[in-house]
């Protein structure tokens, strides 16, 4: 329980901090399209290269992952087909909201978790793996497809042309050679990968100033949609694909129910952002989904850890 309190509290410090700034104006105007830029095109991309490089990528086929991966892409289409049935929402907001359906924070909060609930920080690979290689790569071409026209071949390629999904490459290639760059290339990518969660989380912190009530609004059905999707049904189809298709063990269950509980990444609200397509809605999920995770990562903790 301690650990989870802990793992929000410094999120929710750093989104204080964006918030001071863009209520005293210090940042100017647009600090939280810049911030959101900065993270997407610069820092991310150096963050997962360097994530990757480390990773083990046969993790991509682990028992666990199908649990994982099930939950994610049966929660991402639920929320696809309730949105054009229900809204008739088109494509590039359907993927924002996919995405806040499925996609978990487990590059920061989930690793913070990984280790002091479950142990074990390597915990959080497959799913980190399998949302830079596939449910980032599928929602982003969608998004830059609604900027006009687009040719099948060149979406198709779009994936190819994406920073996230180019550093994610990089990561992977130096995984498989195990070739370790010099320190002289190495430190400014540190650097620059440093970046990525602070300013994710400032700019999504400065959006917050000023801003209408959460989950209001014309908006607030597909809100609500993605949050119950997030925070109730995938982590309840995970533990079902767990314990009842591939009966995986008491840790391999608490771990695949704990990470589909986490709520959704600050990276839906970038993407969003960098895009200018569902930014109000993917907010609103990130914020609304990170309160109500607290007391369902803290439950499954409780109950399936005793």
């Amino acid at each position: 329980m301690n650990a989870v309190l802990g793992g929000f509290s410094a999120l929710i410090a750093v989104i204080a901090v964006g918030w001071v700034t863009a209520r005293t104006g210090v940042l100017g105007d647009g600090a939280a399209v810049v911030l959101s830029r900065l993270s997407f095109y610069v820092a991310t991309p150096a963050l997962l290269l360097l994530t990757l490089a480390d990773a083990d990528p046969s993790a991509l086929f682990s028992p666990t992952l199908v649990a994982t991966a099930g939950s994610a892409v049966l929660c991402a289409l639920l929320f696809v087909a309730v949105g054009r049935w229900r809204w008739r929402m088109p494509a590039a907001e359907l993927a924002i909201g996919a995405l806040a359906t499925s996609y978990v924070n487990a590059g920061n909060l989930g690793v913070a978790i990984a280790v002091y609930v479950l142990g074990d920080a390597s915990i959080v690979a497959p799913v980190l793996l399998f949302q830079v290689l596939v449910l980032a790569p599928v929602g982003l071409a969608v998004l830059a497809s609604s900027h006009g026209r687009v040719s099948p071949l060149r979406l198709l390629g779009q994936p190819l042309r994406t920073p996230v999904v180019i550093g994610c490459a990089l990561g992977l290639v130096l995984a498989e050679t195990g070739w370790q760059p010099p320190a002289l290339v190495l430190r400014p990518v540190e650097l620059l990968a440093g970046l990525a969660v602070p300013a994710a989380l400032l700019a999504y912190g400065t959006s917050l100033h000023g801003a209408p009530r959460p989950a209001a609004g014309e908006a607030a059905g597909q809100v609500w949609l993605a949050v119950a999707l997030k925070a109730v049904v995938q982590p309840a189809a995970a533990y079902a694909l767990g314990r009842w298709v591939l009966r995986l063990d008491d840790a391999a269950l608490l771990a695949v129910t704990v990470t589909s509980a986490l709520p959704t990444a600050q990276n839906v609200f970038v993407y969003a952002t960098t895009y200018d397509r569902g930014v109000v809605p993917a907010r609103d999920a990130v914020l609304v989904s990170t309160v109500l995770s607290v007391p369902v990562l803290a439950g499954v903790a409780l109950v399936l850890g005793s």
